[in-house]
């Protein structure tokens, strides 16, 4: 009761006519921010948090909690409409979400995504309210040892997951893991694979990566006629874009589940939206009726990537109020604007400054209902995005692909990079090779690579800290159960073949 209590009194303040403005604001922003190619949450936060200085901090965090929401409702936007992932965790959405574009179905597309964002956003956020701290607490036995072992399982399914052909997603995976590597390491310093190119100490930029393997390959695949030129035989508008009865009795089991487990990703400091979105999607494709139909265009998969995401996004929070310890770039980001604010999180921030607290926490339900409210309503805009011509439709997709690629790093190298991982998409689409496996695998690489590091450094080199808990034996069980399982599979389809 003491805690529905505080709660209440934080909506005291979230529920102001000004503070439900700012919320407003922030999530229609946010929703713009996170559908354009490159930006995301973590730039929109950072380039709003200066303008909150002489702001009250409830009002500046119910601003940018709107805008948080609203960037991981707008990244699911054009990864359906456009096959560009407007961010990270959007790549999941993306598998999915355009081929139901394609097939007509792309304001059903949405709606599952706004649905699904919202449910498992408020799933992490109910969590969040009552357990927070013990959820923050049980996310610190998550080491560097545990945090290697969840990505490597991650990486050891990715492949065969996400592909019809398991030794062509292994090696689009292991293509994505040597892209990674490219650049300065982080350990020594040393660089690896930069060729001798100064353009290339830094490493291959995700952007380009990421628009070019999804967005550029689709314009080539369309204008090289893969796709019908044909459109819909009328407008589409709201109303048929609201899901049947049958489709959301489909999705609310999926949103459920992904949400309870993108909760407990999201407070794994470091884990991310990412992680919990391919998660959810991975649980998803083995428990779900229609798992084989999964990456056709099925809204399963957008309902399991979207509430995973969401749900991350609002358990991130838990590790940052409860412990000072931020589980997502975000919410580091965040943190600094705490400081800003002169704050401290903490333990003693929950008895300390408990308005604050509890005005943030009913500022994520007002953020989420605003988001999703102000995400349903641009649905007849967007759906005309799919009733424009095919002729005219790729140059103006090629030239967002050029500039969204050009704007991420201001150089052109990023944008013939863009144009050749297109290409080499393009052939990897013909050759049956699954480009998300690659995608997902150069997200993951670089946090896997520092938590391994980490782990040799607290043991002194000795493999055994990869065995210390019971959290490692289970992952490890786990990754032995999936290769058995893969070998036991791969064995009884070619019995079967021959």
């Amino acid at each position: 009761m003491e805690v529905l209590s505080l709660l209440l009194n934080g909506f005291s303040v979230s529920l102001q006519p000004f503070a439900l403005l700012a919320a407003l604001g922030g999530a229609v922003l946010g929703i713009l921010i996170g559908a354009i190619p490159g930006l995301g949450s973590v730039t929109a936060i950072a380039l709003l948090l200066p303008l909150t200085f002489g702001m009250d901090p409830n009002v500046a965090i119910i601003m940018l909690t709107a805008v948080y929401f609203g960037c991981v409702f707008g990244g699911a936007y054009s990864a359906i409409l456009m096959n560009i992932p407007g961010d990270t965790p959007a790549v999941m959405t993306a598998l999915d979400g355009y081929p139901m574009s394609r097939k007509g179905q792309g304001g059903k597309a949405l709606f599952t995504a706004n649905l699904s964002s919202f449910i498992g956003g408020t799933i992490g956020i109910v969590i969040l309210t009552f357990i927070g701290p013990s959820l923050a607490t049980f996310g610190l036995r998550f080491g560097p040892a545990e945090t290697a072992l969840l990505i490597l399982f991650a990486l050891s399914s990715i492949g065969w997951l996400l592909g019809e052909d398991a030794i062509k997603g292994m090696a689009s995976t292991f293509l994505g893991v040597l892209l990674a590597t490219v650049g300065i390491g982080m350990t020594f310093g040393t660089q690896r694979f930069s060729f001798g190119t100064m353009e290339l100490i830094n490493g291959v930029s995700f952007i380009p990566l990421v628009i070019g393997m999804f967005g550029f390959a689709q314009v080539l695949e369309m204008a090289a006629g893969v796709y019908s030129a044909k459109k819909p035989a009328r407008q589409i508008g709201l109303r048929e874009s609201l899901l049947s009865r049958s489709d959301i009795a489909r999705i609310l089991p999926t949103s459920i589940r992904s949400g309870f487990l993108g909760t407990f990703v999201g407070v794994l400091p470091g884990a991310g939206a990412t992680t919990a979105a391919f998660l959810a999607y991975i649980l998803q494709r083995k428990v779900g009726r229609n798992g084989e139909e999964m990456g056709t265009g099925v809204v399963e998969g957008v309902a399991a990537a979207e509430s995973g995401n969401n749900a991350a996004a609002a358990a991130s929070f838990a590790p940052l109020l409860s412990l000072g310890i931020p589980g997502s770039g975000t919410s580091a980001v965040l943190l600094g604007g705490f400081m800003m604010w002169g704050l401290q999180p903490g333990p003693l921030l929950f008895t300390m400054q408990p308005d604050f607290v509890w005005g943030l926490i009913s500022s994520m339900y007002v953020g989420n209902l605003v988001a999703i409210l102000a995400g349903i309503a641009v649905i007849p805009f967007l759906m005309r995005i799919l009733w424009v011509r095919q002729q005219i439709l790729i140059p103006i997709i090629a030239g967002i692909c050029v500039v969204a690629a050009y704007s991420s790093g201001g150089s052109m190298l990023d944008v013939w990079l863009m144009l050749g991982f297109g290409v080499f998409a393009y052939m990897m689409k013909l050759a049956g090779y699954p480009a998300a496996p690659l995608v997902l695998a150069f997200v993951l690489t670089p946090k896997l690579e520092s938590s391994i590091r980490q782990s040799f450094d607290i043991s002194n080199g000795h493999v055994g800290i990869f065995f210390s808990s019971y959290i490692c034996i289970a992952l490890l069980s786990l990754m032995g159960i999936m290769i058995v399982g893969l070998a036991a599979s791969s064995l009884r389809k070619r019995r079967h073949d021959g």
